[in-house]
């Protein structure tokens, strides 16, 4: 009884109480004693000899983490990205350096012809950086003006898309496979249109001035006349609106490979020169159409784009070596003063000119229709939209069964003339 007592009341002879387990939780954790020096050195640690993994180092320590196993897939794209780089360079270059073999070969001839050539102005020698400007990497237009009988002229130099090595060679496949789909041409494209008599409209002259210019009657009949190759016959058919209004007809004095298209046979007569037959002959399979034309080269779609514009328009391949230009060029220099030509010999009789403008005048009408159709269409859904307002109109300010009433009128009267339909029909 004693000893229980001195227990509770902390006797002297009482002994050191341990821990319960209830008291776990809140027994301290020892201490963590610090890490080893040695053992945390990156050169210890990543040492192959002892088999150690290799520590996480600085970020920028790429040979300390990664190896070349891990670039597989960079490995083998790469190889791809540079044949496409390459690939890229040397078209462009090549573009680059055929439009300048051009622009060298053909700058006299421009020069001789007009005041002012490309885009540098007035001055005394055209050089094939001014004579040219890089519209994309595959076309390069000029421009030319300052003539007798010429408004002015366009130049388009349109190459392959050799920059581009999908779709150079896919352009080739489909060519391939389908007739429809042209192949990669190097090609020149030309328009020259004609001042027409407009010259005091056209060309800006100061008042006090204006006594000193020289008009130069540069008028002449309007037609479509043109000699084309037959290889692309159907494809200028079918793209230009201006050449399907025309009927083809070979001529005795052309080579077999290009034809006549136009509206009469004396057109040809009248324009067809020695030297322009000769020039054909000469250019060969790189050419490939000269149209004289008065007409949109779009179908037209309203009454206003169906008035005449005349202009000139030459289309030829451009030769695979620098020093065969000397084959085209002369084709050229026709087309440049092709104008002068027109101005002196297309002036056709009443007879022939009635027959050209038949056809036009064809093409009007049908316009002109299919305008007062749609107009008249226009006028009806009007004239609905009228007649439903109205009708909405009446309704809102009508009673429920008013509404009804007025409802059940009208489908009374959709049914009679229904059933007035049905017995005409009959």
């Amino acid at each position: 009884m004693s000893g229980m007592l001195k227990n509770i009341f902390g006797g002297a002879e009482s002994g050191a109480v341990k821990p319960d387990d209830e008291f776990a939780d809140f027994v301290e954790a020892p201490q963590p004693s610090p890490a080893s020096v040695f053992s945390s050195s990156p050169t210890l640690a990543a040492s192959p000899s002892n088999g150690a993994t290799v520590p996480y180092t600085a970020w920028y320590r790429v040979w300390e983490r990664t190896s070349p196993k891990d670039f597989m897939q960079e490995a083998m794209v790469l190889p791809f990205i540079i044949l496409i780089v390459v690939f890229h360079l040397w078209g462009t270059r090549k573009n680059r350096r055929k439009a300048k073999e051009w622009a060298k070969a053909h700058a006299t001839a421009l020069q001789n012809e007009f005041a002012v050539v490309g885009f540098g102005g007035l001055q005394g020698t055209v050089t094939p950086d001014s004579l040219l400007k890089e519209k994309s990497l595959q076309e390069f237009t000029s421009y030319a003006t300052g003539r007798q009988n010429v408004a002015f002229v366009d130049i388009s130099v349109k190459l392959p898309k050799r920059y581009n090595p999908v779709t150079y060679w896919m352009d080739y496949a489909l060519s391939f496979l389908w007739e429809s789909w042209s192949a990669p041409t190097e090609r020149i494209e030309a328009t020259s249109y004609a001042f027409d008599g407009k010259e005091k409209d056209l060309v800006p002259v100061p008042s006090k001035d204006s006594s000193a210019l020289k008009v130069n009657n540069s008028a002449y009949d309007g037609f479509i006349w043109a000699i084309v190759h037959k290889s692309c016959m159907r494809k200028v058919r079918q793209d230009r609106y201006d050449a399907s209004i025309t009927f083809t007809k070979d001529h005795a004095k052309l080579p077999p490979w290009v034809t006549v298209m136009t509206e009469s046979a004396e057109i040809t007569d009248a324009l067809l020169t020695p030297e322009l037959i000769k020039a054909i002959e000469q250019a060969g399979h790189e050419f490939e159409y000269l149209i004289v034309t008065d007409q949109p080269t779009d179908k037209p779609l309203k009454i206003e784009e169906t008035t005449p514009r005349k202009r000139i328009s030459l289309s030829m391949h451009i030769p695979s070596a620098s020093d065969a230009y000397a084959s085209t060029l002369p084709l050229f220099q026709q087309f440049l003063g092709f104008a002068d030509k027109l101005v002196a010999s297309a002036h056709f009789r009443t007879e022939v000119m009635r027959k050209v403008r038949n056809v036009r005048e064809a093409e009007i009408k049908k316009l002109r229709r299919a305008d007062e159709e749609e107009k008249a269409e226009e006028r009806k859904l009007a004239a609905e939209k009228l007649k439903k307002e109205e009708r909405e109109r009446i309704l809102r300010a009508m009673t429920a069964d008013e509404q009804r009433k007025y409802l059940d009128r009208e489908k009374e009267k959709e049914t009679r003339r229904s059933t007035k339909k049905a017995t005409r029909r009959a």
